[in-house]
């Protein structure tokens, strides 16, 4: 996974970092504090046009991880969502929030409390979502059925997940993955999710990875 320069834009009470290849332009940003965050403008972010908490919460919309902050008034730091979430989006991504280990083929590990993970199988900033979903017309409707996850894993304080080399997400909880409409919620502690984009039982793993209909990986 290649690495970019992470950008830092700073006021008097909050800096915001923003690190580019993270970012899919899902402009809860834009929509939260247009006066602060406008891709029209050098510099697009501008931290002294609004308060710090404003700023933060706008923040923690971020679904992918591409944008944080560090207050430097004494303000609160972001707390991660007390129970992990798994939002599987329509067409798109898997949307985790809380506290988030990610464990790469490579060994290292990826900490963050909001990611967007690619499921389309075509991403070319692996394991996150860089749109490539929308190139190759990903279609799934992120809905979300029953028997997938289980209850059998570790507790631990985070939710782990393990990018098998050429296979799935693996992720330990305790955790819960929600519909694209909310309307179904399953909790549990351990599944496999489906990464290739070829699954037919998503968004869990069915083994098609090993299949020739899957996107390489």
């Amino acid at each position: 996974m290649a690495k970019e320069r992470i950008k830092t834009y700073a006021s008097g009470t909050i800096a915001v970092r923003f690190e580019p290849r993270r970012c899919i332009h899902a402009a809860q940003c834009v929509f939260g504090l247009p006066n602060v965050f406008d891709p029209e403008r050098k510099p697009w972010i501008e931290p002294d046009q609004a308060e710090a908490d404003a700023i933060a919460r706008v923040v923690a919309r971020c679904p992918t991880g591409a944008l944080h902050f560090d207050r430097t008034d004494g303000g609160p730091a972001e707390a991660p969502d007390t129970t992990a979430t798994v939002r599987i989006t329509r067409n798109g991504p898997l949307h985790m929030r809380g506290a988030t280990e990610i464990r790469l083929p490579d060994g290292s590990v990826v900490r963050d409390v909001r990611v967007a993970l690619c499921r389309c199988g075509g991403t070319q900033n692996p394991p996150f979502c860089d749109n490539s979903h929308r190139a190759i017309r990903f279609v799934d409707r992120g809905e979300v059925f029953e028997g997938g996850a289980k209850s059998d894993g570790p507790h631990g304080p985070a939710l782990e997940v393990t990018v098998e080399d050429g296979g799935p997400y693996r992720i330990t909880g305790p955790f819960e993955i929600i519909s694209e409409d909310g309307r179904v919620r399953i909790a549990g502690t351990r599944a496999a999710l489906c990464r290739c984009g070829a699954s037919r039982n998503k968004p869990f793993c069915d083994g098609s990875h090993e299949t020739p209909d899957a996107t390489a990986l």
